[in-house]
């Protein structure tokens, strides 16, 4: 079927600014609290959300399938689940409702009363439900930068790191909206030249530049998914920060790996770009350096996607500073492998699970992903625009991750992924 939807030569008859995150070529999927406290599924065109829960209602979906509540829920789960046709036949369907030369719903005044809001005078909620989480480790720079750090160069990266994709399964109940403020957590942490724990607040609290995709029903328990189906599986992308306190995670993550370091907050954004959006912005991907095993080798070397990412910090007086600039497709192993990988030994994915794709680092210190390469592990603190210095976050910090992709023809934006750090809860005695 046709992505009609992709046509970069379509125009809105809402008005779209200039290098908009959300032309009309965009239509991604979020969930969202209307100003008259109606949650509604929606999509986004310019400063626009657009109720779909109405749009349905007054029978611009006519001759698709759906069922009647399809959008009229507080997640996007349903949709997700209905696959690949349904998306695309609803992406389509919007784009031709919203094109400059259809009049129906454009001069239908008491329609746009329902379904048509200002983005800023709606509360975007989390899009999906999410049942389970899982953090992948596929940057090869910064997994090589985190190994150089903790045990040199000679053996930066782990042996099996160039032969799979890395993971290990995250917390899915402390993955929040973009927006939502993040405590700074307690943990255990083995202070340098001690040799007993303590119980405090972190003190090295760090962000990760971060994307995540979010998939549909894959497959049965104990069936795996090859890697050339995978990809007609993931529903879209969002952007990602998933926090982590280093000092707890470095007293705690052997044997077992990530725990409480990690499982207290996860950000994301909350508009899902779909992977039709994204379909013009293929790229080829890093080459590997040891061929991998055969179910996860892919037929082409296209398969990433070029992503403009960046992240800055703003404090407390309205500075912002910009700490770094990478890209999506830096990353060493891709979207499909992972989800390869994931299922190879018969692990079940649902719709709305949710794959981050761990910090994403590019070659250069300015492309660096975290805090923890940024400053060498805080021997390299960095100075900010008012003459503060940082190793790692301070309370009132707010970091914000944006993303985009852009040709001479049309740029597709994930707008924003935002946390503001602040001070712990004050333990009762």
């Amino acid at each position: 079927m046709q992505i009609a939807a992709n046509n970069p030569n379509r125009k809105s008859w809402l008005n779209v600014a200039d290098n908009c995150d959300f032309p009309i070529q965009n239509i991604p999927f979020g969930v969202f609290i209307t100003k008259d406290d109606i949650i509604t599924i929606g999509t986004r065109i310019g400063e626009y959300a657009i109720d779909l829960g109405a749009f349905h209602q007054l029978g611009y979906f006519e001759g698709i399938p759906l069922t009647d509540d399809m959008f009229m829920q507080d997640s996007l789960n349903d949709f997700i689940s209905d696959g690949r046709k349904t998306w695309r036949l609803v992406r389509n369907r919007i784009a031709e409702v919203f094109d400059a030369e259809n009049a129906s719903l454009r001069d239908n005044l008491k329609h746009r009363e329902v379904i048509i809001f200002d983005v800023n005078e709606v509360e975007m909620l989390l899009p999906i439900s999410v049942g389970d989480y899982t953090d992948f480790y596929s940057s090869k720079e910064h997994a090589n930068n985190v190994g150089m750090m903790f045990r040199g160069a000679d053996n930066a990266l782990m042996p099996n790191w160039l032969h799979m994709p890395i993971g290990y399964h995250g917390r899915a109940s402390s993955v929040v909206v973009s927006g939502t403020k993040i405590r700074r957590p307690y943990g255990q942490m083995l202070p340098n030249g001690e040799t007993q724990p303590v119980f405090g607040p972190t003190k090295a609290l760090d962000m990760e530049l971060e994307t995540a995709f979010i998939t549909t029903d894959v497959n049965n328990l104990g069936e795996p998914i090859s890697i050339d189906e995978a990809h007609d599986y993931i529903f879209g992308m969002v952007l990602f920060n998933d926090w982590s306190a280093r000092d707890i995670q470095k007293w705690e993550y052997v044997p077992l790996g990530p725990f409480l370091g990690k499982s207290f907050a996860s950000s994301m954004s909350p508009w899902i770009i779909t992977m039709d959006a994204l379909e013009p912005f293929k790229c080829d991907g890093p080459k590997q350096e040891v061929t991998p095993l055969p179910y996860l080798q892919q037929k082409t070397t296209e398969n990433s996607y070029d992503i403009k990412l960046q992240a800055a910090i703003e404090t407390e007086n309205g500075d912002l500073n910009l700490l770094t600039e990478s890209n999506f497709k830096y990353l060493y192993w891709s979207m499909a492998q992972q989800l390869a990988h994931h299922t190879s030994n018969g692990c079940n994915l649902r719709a709305g699970d949710l794959m981050g794709s761990g910090t994403i680092s590019g070659p250069t210190k300015n492309s660096y992903g975290s805090l923890l390469e940024l400053t060498w592990g805080g021997k390299e603190p960095i100075t900010l625009k008012d003459g503060t210095t940082r190793t790692f976050l301070n309370d009132g910090d707010n970091v914000i991750i944006r993303g985009y992709c852009k040709n001479d023809k049309v740029r597709i934006g994930f707008g924003k992924c935002t946390g503001k750090i602040m001070p712990p809860v004050k333990l009762k005695k």
